[in-house]
């Protein structure tokens, strides 16, 4: 991973959107700062898409999707996008799965949301559960104690044994059925919505993320940003971001705005 500030000057002027995991990302210890918040807005407003491809639940992002300065939000790991069409004021729901397998599915994920509460002592159901349409979040240092790796890595074991896709994220393990994942609704989202190929596109678009959910991102897009928390999962993460950030979480993310929109390199951006 290389300083941010070595990212060559026609690459950063070229940047067309920023794509960003939130926890741990956007935010610092479970809240998004005025400067993170503001870094959003600065990007949107200077003519940059902005959009969080996250883990968080379809009740968030809906919020999200509307109240916050962002062209549109991915949510569960890919599971959906929400956009909001501010001409014609409505909300635009995508989702990977149709509502009866969604339906199904969540009867699964119930049962076996108990079957591992009850395996791996420490763990819980993350507090957004109840808000989500698609995943099975289990806590493991949100709200809980921080638990060991290896209680970590048994949460994934379980998802797993019951043919689930499973990924860790900073403060969840996240569980779902179908082929879905942060990379492939991203790539259907800026197509359908802001009618983009990403596949031709994806040297103008930074993806910014801190932990293994993000991997799929990190490897396929040449200007992914880390920031500097990332280190902590760096021996978990196949393919790490190209860049790296000076500071943590949502003081990164505002590194990464302030170093995409100065005028030039050297001469005007001093990273904290």
């Amino acid at each position: 991973m290389r300083p941010l500030a070595t990212m060559p000057d026609d690459v950063r002027r070229a940047v067309r959107g920023v794509l960003t995991d939130i926890d741990d990302t956007l935010s610092t210890r479970g809240r998004i700062s005025s400067a993170a918040y503001a870094a959003m807005e600065r990007l949107r407003n200077a003519g940059r898409l902005v959009i969080p491809i996250t883990g968080r639940p379809a009740g968030w992002c809906d919020h999200i999707a509307r109240m916050w300065p962002v062209d549109a939000v991915v949510g569960e790991n890919g599971a959906f996008y929400m956009h909001h069409d501010d001409a014609s004021r409505t909300l635009v729901r995508r989702f990977a799965l149709d509502e009866a397998t969604r339906s199904l599915n969540r009867g699964r994920l119930t049962a076996i949301g108990e079957r591992i509460l009850a395996a791996v002592p420490g763990c819980a159901l993350a507090s957004d559960q109840r808000y989500r349409e698609t995943d099975l979040a289990i806590d493991y240092c949100e709200d809980v104690a921080p638990l060991p790796r290896a209680a970590v890595d048994r949460i994934v074991a379980l998802m797993q044994a019951e043919e689930m896709t499973a990924k860790v994220s900073s403060i969840h393990v996240n569980g779902w059925f179908g082929a879905f994942d942060k990379l492939s609704m991203t790539r259907t989202m800026l197509g359908e919505v802001f009618r983009i190929d990403l596949d031709t596109e994806r040297e103008r678009f930074v993806f910014v993320g801190d932990s293994p959910n993000d991997a799929p991102m990190f490897a396929y897009f040449p200007n992914a940003v880390g920031v500097a928390n990332v280190r902590a999962f760096a021996d978990r993460i196949a393919t790490l971001p190209a860049y790296v950030t000076r500071a943590e979480a949502g003081a990164g993310f505002a590194e990464v705005a302030e170093f995409l929109l100065a005028r030039g390199r050297q001469d005007t951006f001093t990273p904290p």
